[in-house]
Parts: C-alpha cells; structure tokens; sequence
C-alpha cells in the first residue's frame, strides 16, 4: 500500500532562513547608520520630534489618543525641552547643544527633578495629532519598557526602534532589486547599500518620526508588487500585499499618495490572471483589495457615525483653499519643474528642483538649519549627473527587456506621482503665505526603492568589466556622504 506524503508542520523561520546573507548585511548597516544618527543627533532637534513624542506619551499614558493640535505638552515634556534649551537651539545655528560637563550635570538635575512628576500625557500633540495611531502604539513599547529611566532614555529607546525600521527598509529594498532586477544579483546589494547610507534616510530613521515606518511600508509595497509582476498575484501573496497596504494607511496620511498607484497594479494583475485563468483569477486581487481597503471602510463608517466630515482631514487636504484648480496645478508643477511659458511664477528666484528638493535631499538635517557649504551641493549635482548617465546607459542597453514590463513600470511612475501631487496639495494650501511648507526632501524618501534601482542600474552601465569596480565606488560615495554629514551635524551642535 502506497503511503501519502508525510504532512509536516511549517516551520516559521522557513521564510527568514531563505533571506539572502547580503540583505541581512545591508539591514544591519541601515539600522547601525540610523543608530549612529539617533545618537548624534540632539534630543529633539528633528522636525516635529517633539509632537510624535508627545502623541506617544499621551496614549502610552493614557490609553487614549490626542485630540489638538496646539503644542501645549506634558509638565514632563515641556520642562525637558526647556533644560535642553530646546527654543534657543532650534533654528539657530550659532547656539550650541550640551556638551560640557557643567553643563551635562545641570541637565542630569533637571531629570532628576522632572522625574518626579506625574507620569500624564496631554490631549495637545501639534501637527502629529492628526495622523493614524499606528507607529505611535509601536513606539508605545520601548517608551514603557524604558518607564523607569528618564524622559530622555525613553525617548533613546524610541528611536532605537524607528532605526530598526530603517534596517528593514534597506531589507525589503534589497528583495525589491532582486524582484525588479534579476540578472544583476551583485548589483542588489550595491542599490540596498546606497539607501543604507543615505544621510536623510539615516536621519529621519534615527528619530521619532511616523516617516521612519511609511519608509519601511512603502519598501514593503514595491517589493510585494514587483514580486507579483514577475510571478502572479497568488492567494499569499495577495494577503501579504492587502496587509502592507492596510499598514500604510494606518501608518501615515501620505501612504494616500502611494495607494492609487498600488490599485491600479493590482487591476493590472487581475486582468492578466483573467486571461490566463479565468474568472478564478478574481479571487487573489479581490482579497488583497478588501484587506488593504479595511482601514478606510472603518475610517468612514467611524466618521459617518459620528457625525464627522466622511473622510475627515483628508478631504480637507484635497479640498482647493483658494484660486482656481489650474492655479493649483501650476503651483503643483512649478514646485518639482521649470514654469511653463505664460503661467505664473509662484516662485521668483527660485529653482525648486535643485534648491529645494536637491539641496534638501543631500543635506539638511536638525529643523532644516544645519547644512553644507554651497560648493558641496553644486559636486554633488555632477556626481548625481554621472550617476543619472550610467543609469540611462543601462537603460538604453536593456530597452528590450524593458518593452515587456511597461505596465509595471507605469506603476511605479504613478506611485512616485501621486506622492508628490499630495506634497504639492498639501503646500498649495499654505500658499501665498508661505512657499513651499512640504518643500522637504523627507517626504519623497517613501521612493527609496527606485533610488536603490537607479544606482543598481548606474553600476550595470558602466559595464561587465567596470560594473563591479563602479559599484564600489557608489557605495564608498555614499558611506563618505554619511560620515561627513554626520560630522556636520556634530560640528553645529558640539563645535
């Protein structure tokens, strides 16, 4: 008698033990950089840290979430920020952090004191008020695991886990380039190290800060998507991506400008799988949209319930403020290109793409005043032209190849799209009073995974024979950008 094949029960390190060893180097160097940056970095001194702690503080506290959005912390929090100097520091660069002993035992004082009082947090949580809860209950762990140190350990241990974060986001970006790219395995690990060690990524990583987690979503999405252009959307992958798109919504309100792009892939899948399959092919897209669509179902019904603006502060963030829709299409276009002829320029003397978004992207660290020498940006734009050249060659090599993936890229080109028309909103909306509020490069980093691609691309142009030889270099490029931003950022607290 025939026996049937022996059942056996899944092993759940099976997945873990098949990640490649190079994508573990890359995470662990992505999680050690945004270490180093949250320990470099003063408390504090990172936009809108204080508000994301104060969220955290009010519902690891409180159990429940904050209702304002004015800044009028914690006891705790305010006397804390007031004993680092923290209004004096922010925005002047000639004012220096702690860093003398006298001065270090006047704030071990300070903790002392603040450390005896109540452990409360406050409804008042500034601009972090209106995002999804998500990362916040995350972050809720290490900020009650570090409850018997001071406000300053706690917030340590926080960052710690948004660096964490970061060293999977260098993950899902390797499995990413080996999904979008599979004949360039060496090449992977040059794209996953460049992301590593980008000075902003390891920056924002390495604070308290909700973008730390969409990065790591995002990666996520390109790398579930990418999977599923090259083998199918199946049932369990299906799940995993319904699931990564669920988390970007409750992550954070700009995963807004991702979901449109992840949809369209999705219908894209299942007219391929109809062809394919037939009608069955509907039931893979169909379970990944219901679960990725779950948080918005339950947003809505919550609001309508209550009486509420049915996609409540979303909708006010598409909502035109003022001027005409195509008033607000030219302010979106001039803020990433050149004005068109016979429009308006909503930004005289201005290039945004190089002074805002180049600038931005290289270095500006602290609340954005801290930065590089002029001369450093302009090395920097021919390094980026060089890099852009050889990526265009491996292109041009490989437009055959590329001919058959149009829709997949498509995807990816409408992704990258609908992130920056939400950028644009969301500054047109403070606009003529201030320029360009969301003009910081931060925001764009939810696309480090085509970075990862362009630089894996860049390597491959220069050739078999050179290929190798330039992948190192990127990569000693980007580590030597690391270091010497972080000892800028040293050089304005500590100098």
């Amino acid at each position: 008698m025939a026996m049937g094949k022996r059942w056996t029960r899944p092993d759940p390190w099976t997945a873990l033990r098949r990640i490649p060893a190079a994508a573990c180097f890359c995470a662990l160097v992505a999680f050690l950089n945004a270490a180093s940056w949250s320990f470099i970095t003063p408390p504090f001194q990172v936009p809108d840290e204080p508000d994301h702690f104060a969220y955290v503080k009010q519902l690891a506290e409180t159990g429940t979430l904050p209702t304002s959005s004015d800044e009028e912390y914690s006891p705790e929090e305010i006397l804390v920020l007031k004993a680092l100097r923290y209004p004096e520091l922010r925005l002047h660069p000639a004012n220096r952090a702690i860093s003398s002993r006298a001065e270090q035992s006047e704030l071990e004082e300070d903790l002392r004191v603040v450390s005896e009082f109540p452990k409360e947090g406050s409804p008042d949580a500034g601009v972090a008020t209106s995002q999804p809860p998500l990362y916040y209950a995350l972050e809720s762990i290490p900020y009650t695991l570090g409850s018997g140190g001071t406000l300053l350990d706690r917030l340590q241990l926080m960052r710690l886990l948004s660096a964490l974060m970061g060293g999977v986001t260098a993950l899902f970006t390797f499995l990413f380039l080996r999904e979008a790219l599979p004949r360039a395995r060496w090449a992977w690990t040059v794209g996953a190290l460049g992301v590593a060690l980008s000075p902003l990524f390891g920056f924002m990583s390495g604070a308290v800060n909700p973008d730390a987690m969409l990065f790591t979503v995002s990666a996520a999405l390109f790398y579930c998507l990418a999977r599923a252009f090259r083998r199918g959307l199946t049932t369990r992958s299906a799940i995993a991506t319904g699931l990564v798109i669920a988390v970007g919504f409750l992550t954070k309100l700009n995963f807004v400008g991702l979901a449109p792009g992840a949809f369209v892939a999705i219908s894209i899948l299942t007219v391929r799988g109809a062809r394919s399959s037939g009608r069955s092919a509907l039931i893979a897209p169909a379970i990944a949209a219901a679960i990725g669509c779950a948080p918005v179902v339950v947003f809505v019904a919550r609001n309508i319930l209550s009486n509420r603006p049915t996609f409540g502060i979303v909708a006010g963030a598409i909502r035109t403020t003022h001027g005409s829709v195509l008033d607000e299409a030219n302010y979106i276009w001039q803020l990433y290109l050149p004005r068109l002829p016979g429009t308006v320029n909503d930004f005289p003397g201005l290039s945004t793409a190089r002074q805002i978004w180049f600038v931005g992207y290289v270095g500006r660290f602290g609340w954005l005043d801290t930065f590089f020498p002029n001369w450093v940006y302009t090395v920097a734009l021919v390094v980026a032209g060089l890099i852009a050249g050889l990526c265009a060659r491996a292109i041009v090599a490989g437009r055959t190849a590329l001919r058959g993936r149009v829709s997949e890229l498509a995807v990816y080109a409408l992704m990258m799209l609908g992130l920056l028309v939400l950028v644009g909103i969301a500054s047109y909306r403070e606009f003529p009073a201030t320029e360009a509020p969301y003009g910081q490069a931060r925001y764009l980093l939810p696309m480090l995974p085509l970075l990862g691609a362009v630089l894996a691309l860049a390597a491959r142009g220069a050739g078999r024979r050179w290929g190798p030889t330039a992948g190192v270099l990127i990569v000693v490029l980007f580590l030597a950008h690391d270091l010497f931003s972080q000892l800028q950022v040293i050089a304005r607290y500590y100098g």
